[in-house]
């Protein structure tokens, strides 16, 4: 009886530890793996400028305000937020899991039941929206021409990740946020992790048709295929 317990308990051990090293090899290499190599920044009339932004963990999806195709004050009132004045030119959108969001403004206030539901799915989620007037092309901010199609097919995923209330309206979190130009909102989905913040993001830019990764958890995955080469070296 013993001796079956131990072999049993050596084999969960060993399943769990490859089921580890599986997640770690595909982390690590599904990022580098190419979905709509072939989109190029079109310089044509016909484009919006779009761009992806990161903190150095989580990526965001910044889209123009308004324009002739999506007016987002309609629904995210720039006035929600702590400066409700301030007149934004972009509203970026980030999405991730509602714990992490509210409860963990600082890594030190990380509990260990936070990040337990949020790697296996176990809590809601959030949309995270920050204004900004202006933005600057850095490694870290990276500017995208794409066609009305590629935009309008980019807003429909963005606003399908929000959850709408009874008046049809996104929900939005009262009395949250980080700073004087942000807010949130409840979202659809669970964190976990096989569906980050930057697989959200990676996916936004897959349902447009552009260039983004097979499947990555993290930034570096979304980046890498908007890099220069000069910034590979």
């Amino acid at each position: 009886m013993k001796n079956t317990f131990i072999k049993y308990s050596l084999l969960t051990v060993g399943i769990f530890i490859s089921l580890v090293l599986l997640y770690i090899l595909a982390a690590f290499s599904l990022p580098y793996i190419s979905i709509n190599n072939n989109h190029v920044s079109y310089p044509a009339e016909d484009c919006v400028d779009i761009y992806i932004l990161s903190n150095g963990i989580h990526t965001d999806v910044t889209l123009p305000i308004t324009n002739q195709y999506k007016d987002w004050s309609l629904q995210l009132n720039p006035s929600s937020t702590n400066n409700p004045s301030f007149h934004p030119q972009y509203v970026s959108f980030g999405w991730g899991d509602k714990g992490f969001y509210l409860e963990t403004p600082t890594w030190a206030d990380l509990k260990f039941s936070t990040a337990f539901k949020a790697g296996f799915g176990l809590s809601s989620s959030a949309m995270h929206i920050t204004f900004y007037h202006t933005l600057k092309e850095s490694p870290t901010c990276k500017k995208i021409k794409i066609t009305s199609k590629e935009y309008i097919k980019l807003v429909k995923y963005i606003s399908s990740s929000f959850k709408i209330d009874s008046t049809n309206n996104f929900e939005l979190i009262p009395h949250a946020s980080y700073g004087n130009h942000d807010s949130f909102y409840e979202a659809k989905g669970n964190y976990s992790l096989f569906f980050t913040c930057n697989t959200w993001a990676n996916n936004a830019l897959k349902s447009a048709g552009l260039k983004a990764c097979l499947w990555t958890p993290f930034d570096k995955g979304i980046f890498y295929h908007y890099h220069t080469k000069a910034e590979h070296l």
